[in-house]
């Protein structure tokens, strides 16, 4: 979805996608707990370093941007 704006609906439907997911699966994941996730991605380290490995340079810092949008 790199190729798409983050603020496209493909993409946003993707965000609530993942949200759903981790509520399921994991924890109640509301809205800020979400962003705060979407922060973390993106803040350097191991989070971006993993990310950007499986899915390609800058994957990390776009999922933050889409999450803060949804969030916002």
């Amino acid at each position: 979805m790199a190729d798409k704006k983050p603020e496209d609906v493909e993409v946003q439907v993707e965000v609530r996608k993942l949200q759903d997911y981790i509520t399921e699966h994991f924890y109640k994941c509301l809205g800020k707990i979400l962003n705060d996730l979407g922060k973390m991605y993106a803040s350097g380290g191991e989070f971006t370093e993993n990310i950007d490995k499986v899915a390609g340079s800058g994957t990390a810092v776009f999922v933050a941007k889409t999450i803060e949008i949804y969030c916002n």
